[in-house]
């Protein structure tokens, strides 16, 4: 059962964890940004950019979301040491060789389910798919019946060649090459690479919990919302409750004892 951040076990922890040098990773939608109906209109809030802002002038602040880099950049509004897309497959040094070929095996998903959504009786003309060039994100929120949708489109992908790595979040499957990096490992390989002594991870999907079931002492995880089946080891209540975390890690990281961290490019 995972317990409330805010409680005083969740305070001992995050005193714990906040330390010179600590990584501050953060999910955008549904984390810092509001889910909407329309992935496109997704925006930062003022008051979490404005903290985002000031964190990032005491610790090293990085975004890992499933959007690509180009989409996610132009919604925050600041710039942050680190901004990770595609769930790993953009931002991190080290997987650029890869890039090729990930993007010719979601050129091929692409025109499949293209070719697949012309049958209007079997595919519901609310069914959006997103190409973001290493991944797709196949969303079907504004589908008439949204079960009837899911199953169709899972057995679909089942038939895609060379098969996907399907992960299934809010109304939307991101589709993505099996050899990919997920959201876990990506965060193992930016730690490695930034020398960071530890880390917060702020999630809210199916998708974040490639970090929340790595299970470190020096990775703090939190879920948005509570959910019985998450691995994550601490939860807010609420979306809007990112501001209160925010402004916490601020407090302790603008102690005068410690020292600000150094800013770094992306």
């Amino acid at each position: 059962m995972m317990t409330e951040l805010f409680s005083d076990a969740g305070m001992r922890r995050l005193d714990a964890i906040v330390q010179p040098g600590m990584l501050c990773v953060f999910d955008f939608d549904g984390t810092l940004s509001p889910i909407v109906p329309e992935p496109d209109c997704a925006r930062l809030p003022s008051e979490v950019r404005e903290r985002l802002m000031a964190l990032a002038t005491l610790a090293p602040v990085a975004i890992l979301t499933g959007r690509s880099l180009t989409d996610v950049k132009k919604r925050l509004g600041f710039e942050p040491h680190y901004v990770i897309g595609n769930h790993g497959l953009e931002g991190l040094p080290g997987w650029e060789g890869k890039s090729a070929e990930f993007a010719a095996a979601c050129d091929g998903w692409r025109e499949a389910l293209f070719m697949a959504m012309r049958d209007k009786k079997r595919f519901d003309p609310g069914i959006r798919i997103e190409d973001k060039r290493y991944s797709l994100s196949v969303h079907y929120r504004m589908a008439k019946n949204t079960k009837e949708t899911e199953a169709r489109l899972a057995a679909l992908f089942s038939k895609l060649t060379p098969p996907p790595r399907v992960v299934d979040g809010k109304f939307v499957f991101s589709l993505m090459p099996d050899e990919a990096l997920n959201k876990g490992s990506a965060l193992l390989q930016l730690m490695a690479q930034s020398g960071a002594s530890g880390a917060i991870y702020v999630g809210d999907d199916v998708t974040d919990e490639d970090v929340f079931r790595l299970r470190r002492p020096d990775i703090l995880t939190v879920r948005i919302e509570p959910h019985a089946d998450s691995a994550a080891e601490f939860h807010l209540p609420t979306m809007p409750d990112i501001v209160r975390l925010l402004d916490e890690l601020v407090r302790r990281l603008a102690r005068p004892s410690q020292d600000p961290t150094p800013r770094t490019s992306a």
